[in-house]
């Protein structure tokens, strides 16, 4: 069971037993629960019902979130596919006009034995 059912279960159990204790006592012998008692039930039930609502907004943006993750996954993979071809097509005529056997040199400063080539 989730956190936001354990504390509505709270909650109510909570709540239950102030309503039952203090029709009991005032029925029976005509007196209230003491304000103690009282206090402390509200007390847990008010912050039951405050972490329930929490965790059902956490929830609720937490399936946002996930909701946004996935568009955004599938718009990243149709934009690299249809990059991807692109850069495809630039690479295979790149190659076709400079040869199969053009070298592919990396940027930055030559090393000694490339000058002397």
């Amino acid at each position: 069971m989730t956190l936001k059912w354990w504390a509505v279960v709270v909650a109510a159990v909570s709540m239950t037993s102030f309503v039952t204790a203090n029709v009991a006592i005032g029925a029976v012998e005509g007196e209230q629960m003491p304000l103690v008692v009282n206090l402390v039930a509200l007390t847990t039930a008010g912050t039951a019902v405050v972490l329930a609502v929490v965790a059902e907004l956490h929830e609720r943006l937490n399936d946002r979130v996930s909701a946004l993750t996935e568009f955004l996954v599938a718009r990243l993979n149709e934009i690299e596919t249809h990059a991807g071809d692109r850069n495809t097509g630039f690479v295979e005529g790149y190659l076709l006009s400079h040869g199969q056997d053009a070298e592919v040199l990396p940027f930055g400063r030559p090393r000694r034995g490339a000058a002397e080539r």
